[in-house]
């Protein structure tokens, strides 16, 4: 009996050895990947090359970071150098360079890197995989400049091509063109620093071009406001949100002239102590040619427990804030 009790001890220990040999060898089998050299120790970025390495759960995710590690490594180059120029404004030289240097290195982040290599890629486990690449900075340049080249194209394309339509139809292309341009600033930055030759006069000089003429135009666009005796209490909103914009609202005629016309149908109502103004409001807005050029209908329900003209007066309130909130343009049917 001993001798069988003896021999189930031996059973059980021999067991637990071989269990915790191939625990061992599992944890072995399961351990990381070492990491490349190129990725470890990667090729330092050179006057004519940037290098940048990435990770990500897989190969176009990790080349993604990897680009947006590179124009972060372009960006503080970028600001070192701005700020070395020493900009001083009242004496507070220090505090200046600083914020301008956060300014640019938080834009030029920003900037989209199209010209780029792809050296090496390694899937280091389990949706992670890891890449190098690298951009040749004279090639980086051209390739901004040729997407420049056709941005400037296309912007100049759609502004004649609005010149067939009415003067806010062609307002909004400049707007459009405004908007399109506004990392147009940043891209120059980074060109002069990859290329110490380059002239950014010429895309600035069309910039200067785009807000000029912008201007000119909204300067000469009038429009008038006729509402009908429900719509009073509307105008004063309308005018607010078309002078934010700029707008000038005076009476006038030409083919840069428009006719805003706002009539309500308000029906009276109360519900528990309530006196309700249901108004249904329609705007219209059209050109010198008499055609309708946006257009909108709203529904607004006013309420008051002091009487239908409080109400009435609720419909309005209401009517500006959806201006404020929307912005006029939306409310009249137009893109401004």
């Amino acid at each position: 009996m001993a001798n069988k009790f003896f021999s189930v001890i031996i059973l059980i220990i021999g067991l637990l050895f071989l269990s915790g040999c191939l625990s061992k060898k599992e944890v072995d089998l399961t351990q990381k990947k070492v990491l490349p050299s190129w990725y470890a120790n990667p090729p330092q970025t050179t006057p004519a090359t940037l290098y940048a390495t990435g990770e990500g759960e897989d190969r176009d995710d990790a080349v993604a970071n990897a680009l947006s590690m590179m124009a972060s490594t372009l960006s503080v180059s970028i600001a070192s150098q701005f700020s070395s120029k020493k900009v001083v404004k009242e004496g507070l030289e220090n505090s200046i360079s600083s914020t301008v240097s956060n300014e640019v290195q938080s834009d030029v982040k920003k900037i989209r890197i199209s010209h780029y290599e792809i050296l090496n890629s390694w899937e280091l486990g389990f949706k992670k995989y890891i890449v190098l690449i690298k951009s040749d900075k004279q090639k980086l340049f051209e390739s901004m400049k040729n997407e420049l080249e056709q941005k400037f194209a296309f912007i100049e394309s759609e502004i004649k091509q609005s010149q067939k339509y009415n003067a806010l139809e062609q307002l909004n292309s400049y707007k459009k063109a405004k908007a399109d341009t506004n990392d147009v600033p940043n891209i120059l930055t980074v060109m002069n620093v990859l290329n110490g030759t380059f002239d950014a006069r010429e895309y600035i000089g069309k910039m200067e071009m785009i807000e000029s003429r912008y201007g000119t135009l909204l300067a000469s666009i009038t429009v008038s406001i006729e509402c009908d005796a429900e719509s009073k209490n509307l105008e004063a909103p309308i005018r607010e949100g078309l002078g934010l914009k700029k707008v000038q609202i005076k009476n006038g005629s030409g083919e840069k002239h428009f006719y805003i016309t706002v009539s309500s149908n308000i029906q009276k109502a109360s519900s528990y102590g309530f006196a309700l103004a249901r108004s249904a409001i329609e705007i219209t807005v059209k050109d010198y040619k008499n055609s309708v050029i946006g257009s909108k209908k709203l529904n607004i329900t006013g309420q008051s427990t002091q009487g239908y003209e409080i109400a009435k007066e609720s419909v309005a309130v209401k009517f500006g804030e959806m201006i404020k909130k929307e912005g006029v343009g939306k409310v009249l049917g137009l893109d401004l």
